[in-house]
């Protein structure tokens, strides 16, 4: 041992040693610190390089938004307020947390355990018209091919796998579209309700911008058709209780309770609607999505009786009861608007709810029962002929479901409405 060095506790040897292994630790927390944030750094890069990528792939199914001069038409609406348009009556909603949380749980058998048969249509089998002068094709969802006095609409067509703004993740189709895009026939307009992705679908509209004269669609959803390369010219847009003439047809867009948008940005940046479309014989009613509210009676007043309603009937739930109508409250708007056959539509394509996929069709059967509503439910690609309505036979699978006394959903605020 040197002169001056010690091995006894706290001489100045030992002293060096703990100030030494101290310095020690301290880098050692530093470099560990160091790599916890470059691990996190490189984590936010990912994900902001992921967060631009899937962006990039998104953007141009978004849409646009509205011209200076197009919002100078918004703002003169009705239904236009504070930027945004807006339903009449208040929406009642649960948090969205209470939502993701019930959502991530799931439900039992929301979707078909196999392929959905379907009956495949080709240009071919349209080419002599319906008997009676009015026919409906389901496509599929809300798309549905209506042919009415010698002309033909589609309504909000979505032929993509997914009603998503991307190809790879989304909400997938239970069965593929009964009639493929090409084997369309000619049809005289295109009818879209609100730019939901499950409504207004980019490839869909850019697949039928050069064979479609016209589109008749709600305020603001101009704008994105417009920024797929429909031309202006061939838009038409209209305000609630505004109308439309295309070859002999008037289009009445009539109101809805819903809302709109394609991004976190622009909700209710658009206007959504139901729609008449009137012939010189016919007429039918085509819901688009919307909760119950007092104006049914009034579109039923204006312009019913209608030879047949299409209404959704799916995608319901009491954490959202201002959204959509449930298969209860859309046997009550059929009776409000005085259709004579309800043929029930938005279900059994997409699973966009938290109920068993059967269960809105399952739930009509008793509520249309109860009321004495005459309804039909085809397959996708079936067609029917409202004046000779086939009997109901079901084609789905026999699934447990909750009953209304089970799991009821009813719109709010009714009380209140105008």
């Amino acid at each position: 041992m040197l002169p001056g060095q010690t091995n006894q506790e706290g001489s100045p040897l030992n002293e060096q040693a703990l100030r030494g292994a101290g310095k020690g630790r301290q880098r050692s927390r530093r470099r560990r610190r160091a790599r916890i944030l470059r691990g996190l750094g490189y984590l936010v890069g990912l994900l902001m390089l992921a967060a631009l990528i899937l962006g990039g792939l998104a953007w141009r199914s978004c849409g646009a938004a509205a011209t200076e001069s197009q919002l100078a038409l918004h703002r003169r609406s009705p239904q236009y307020r504070a930027g945004r348009f807006a339903n009449r009556l208040p929406t009642t909603q649960a948090g969205f947390f209470a939502i993701l949380r019930r959502w991530l749980s799931g439900a039992a058998h929301s979707e078909p355990d196999k392929p959905l048969a379907v009956v495949s249509r080709r240009a071919a089998d349209f080419s002599n018209p319906p008997k009676s002068g009015l026919r409906l094709t389901w496509l599929g969802h809300s798309s549905l091919l209506i042919e009415i006095d010698g002309r033909r609409v589609l309504t909000d067509p979505v032929f993509s796998e997914r009603c998503s703004p991307w190809t790879f993740y989304g909400p997938r189709r239970f069965h593929p579209p009964p009639i493929p895009l090409e084997e369309l026939p000619a049809l005289d307009l295109v009818l879209i309700s609100h730019d939901h992705y499950d409504h207004l679908d980019y490839r869909t509209i850019v697949a039928l911008n050069e064979r479609v004269p016209r589109f008749v669609v709600p305020l603001g959803v101009g704008a994105h058709l417009a920024y797929w390369g429909v031309a202006q010219e061939k838009i038409i847009e209209r305000d609630w209780w505004q109308s439309t003439d295309v070859a002999d047809l008037r289009l009445i867009a009539t109101p809805a309770r819903h809302f709109s948008g394609r991004t976190l940005w622009d909700r209710d940046r658009t206007l959504w609607a139901s729609w008449v479309i009137a012939g010189p014989r016919h007429r039918v009613y085509f819901s688009g999505d919307t909760a119950m509210l007092p104006q049914f009676t009034e579109i039923g007043k204006r312009y019913g009786p209608f030879d047949a309603t299409m209404i959704e009937v799916g995608a319901y739930n009491a954490m959202w009861p201002d959204v959509h109508l449930g298969p209860e409250q859309a046997v009550q708007a059929h009776l409000m608007v005085r259709g004579r056959l309800l043929f029930p539509i938005h279900w059994g394509t997409f699973n966009l709810a938290l109920h068993a996929w059967t269960e809105p069709v399952e739930r009509l059967a008793v509520a249309a029962t109860k009321y004495g509503v005459r309804w039909v439910s085809p397959r996708p690609g079936q067609w029917i002929e409202p004046a000779v309505p086939p009997a109901v036979q079901a084609w789905w699978p026999k699934l447990p479901f909750k009953t209304v006394a089970e799991d009821p959903v009813f719109s709010s605020g009714l009380q209140d409405s105008r």
